[in-house]
């Protein structure tokens, strides 16, 4: 008996030294196989970890070390300490695709000399990154904390602010940090795709119709260098003015365009070129009220409505007002001789927010806009059209001629007035479009020998808005540039700055990197206030039930082991 216990006990020693020098083996196979192949699985339903193939290539093709410091380092709410989790684990997916992928999280308050901090505050907020104001909240007081919710990427001796944090006006805190959170793959990758590029695309804001001075869209033009060599081109009935031109922005013109113009820009777009189109199809301006008590919005007319009607809108001579609407500066009274100045809503700036979840305005911040006209979309057969940017639910509808006066805001008029549904001010064009001069004569222009006349265009992509002066940037006291979407009056900072960019990024992407935009991660949220009303109850659940569990799974087993051996004996 005891000889066959000892055979057993041998046997069962062997059996667990066979499999435990089996599981090494196949360990080390793993590890050979693993450093020749690379593969990740995520197992999030919305694939969060899943990096788009743009983005891969991006990032393998780096051949030097890309070096992110983050500033999101410090005692934060727990909304921002998941921001910072986040963010540190989208950056170590992105070192698993390259080694030159490097980061440090930094906490710029730290330190006791208190002037030293404020140095590096602005020494930040010099290389482009922006405060925001925390309230935290402790067991018996709230305290204010400055953070800045951002990066600086280095490259080469090169460096590039990348803001993290994407606010958003009237959007609850936790839906804000989600936004930020969806966005981050698009925003990590667009500053290494800012630093790295070798040969960047062309790009051309056109001249010749009165469009804005350079110093009024002086923002935009400093961003957009980051991605594309910006020019100014003016068309002079060439067609070579447009060569390797990826996408033309026509920014506010005022004067008529000529045939000979419009023909150029037609064949441009029918031979594959994309347009950004500012257009303000009726002439309202501000400066008259500084003048006279009432001004009249007047229809505008630039001789391009034939164009865009054949490629799929139509820009009508209206104006619309919002409720919700930017403020500006107006005297509400007088103290002695001092004018007293409030800020007040002006319906006729409405700030308009996305309309779809397209990739050009998804988790976008809401966007200033100056006297913008309504947008309706008409047959264009294999068009594709997408609205971009809306109006409140609570705006109204004014045909040209439309009287302007600071009048309305002294004596509102009934909110009720402002029932109409939200307007469409911003959309889309995609597909092969059709040529205005389809079956009619073209206007005579030089054109290049191997120029050939196309009906039909390649696929080819245009945005069309109805405010020109979504691109102008305001001035500080000194007259320098602000940043595109900072209202200087109210301190409020407006989408317009982003919306322009992803615009452009999108006409003119050729990497693909736009698709990590339409990327969508679910919020779920706890209810804090079932769980506040019953703290006890989940606090038990979470600690009684798992150890609960553990207890009866270790007297189960004990209990089968008991009958095992008591039957071997």
């Amino acid at each position: 008996m005891e000889k066959q216990q000892y055979t057993q006990r041998k046997n069962t020693r062997n059996k667990n030294i066979i499999q435990l020098l089996a599981g090494l083996v196949l360990i080390v196979i793993i590890n050979i196989i693993g450093s020749s192949y690379f593969f990740r699985i995520d197992m999030t339903s919305e694939k969060r970890y899943t990096l788009t193939p743009a983005t891969r290539e991006l990032i393998r093709n780096l051949d030097d070390k890309i070096y992110f410091r983050v500033y999101l380092e410090g005692s934060f709410p727990a909304e921002f300490r998941r921001l910072r989790n986040e963010t540190r684990e989208m950056l170590d997916e992105f070192g698993a695709y390259s080694d030159h992928i490097q980061y440090d999280f930094i906490n710029p308050s730290q330190g006791d000399d208190r002037k030293q901090v404020e140095a590096g505050y602005r020494e930040l907020m010099a290389k482009g990154l922006q405060p925001t104001q925390l309230q935290v909240r402790g067991d018996d007081a709230t305290s204010q904390q400055v953070i800045f919710p951002g990066a600086i990427v280095s490259y080469r001796g090169k460096e590039v602010p990348l803001h993290i944090l994407h606010e958003q006006l009237g959007v609850p805190s936790q839906e804000i940090i989600n936004s930020s959170v969806q966005a981050l793959e698009y925003n990590l990758a667009s500053a290494i795709r800012k630093l790295t590029f070798k040969e960047k695309p062309n790009i051309a804001f056109l001249e010749g119709h009165n469009e804005p001075e350079p110093k009024y869209v002086a923002d935009i033009t400093g961003e957009l260098s980051g991605f594309y060599n910006v020019k100014r081109v003016s068309l002079n009935d060439d067609f070579d003015s447009l060569d390797d031109i990826k996408t033309l922005i026509v920014a506010d013109p005022r004067t008529p365009f000529t045939e000979e113009d419009k023909f150029l820009i037609d064949q441009y777009i029918m031979h594959g070129g994309s347009v950004l189109w500012l257009i303000d199809p009726v002439f309202a301006d501000m400066d008259s009220l500084n003048y006279a008590p009432v001004t009249l919005g007047m229809p505008l007319n630039i001789n391009i409505d034939d164009m865009l009607f054949r490629y799929g809108v139509r820009l009508n001579t209206d104006l619309v007002q919002d409720l919700k609407a930017a403020p500006i500066p107006v005297t509400t009274g007088y103290i002695g001789d001092r004018p007293q100045i409030s800020m007040m809503p002006w319906v006729f700036y409405p700030i308009v927010s996305q309309a779809s979840d397209h990739p050009v305005v998804k988790n976008l911040n809401a966007v200033r806009t100056e006297f913008v006209s309504t947008i309706d979309t008409v047959g264009a057969k294999g068009v594709k059209k997408t609205k971009l940017l809306q109006t409140s639910r609570y705006s109204r509808v004014l045909g040209t001629p439309v009287r302007i006066s600071l009048d309305i805001i002294q004596h509102p008029l009934p909110e009720n007035l402002y029932n109409e549904k939200p307007q469409t001010v911003a959309v889309l064009l995609e597909g092969e479009f059709e040529s205005i001069y389809r079956n009619r004569p073209h206007p005579e222009v030089i054109l290049t020998d191997d120029f050939t006349f196309r009906q039909t265009s390649e696929p080819a992509a245009q945005i069309v808005v109805s405010d020109g002066s979504v691109i102008k940037n305001q001035f500080d006291g000194q007259g320098r540039p602000l940043q595109l979407g900072y209202d200087r009056y109210s301190g409020m900072l407006f989408g317009n700055r982003d919306f322009l960019l992803n615009a452009v990024n999108y006409l003119a992407d050729d990497t693909g990197i736009m698709e990590a935009r339409a990327k969508e991660i679910r919020l779920r949220m706890l209810d804090k206030r079932r769980i506040q009303q019953n703290k006890i109850a989940v606090q038990a659940f979470n600690i009684i039930i798992p150890i609960s569990l553990v207890i009866i799974f270790g007297l189960i087993k004990r209990f089968f082991r008991v009958v095992k051996y008591s039957k071997k004996r």
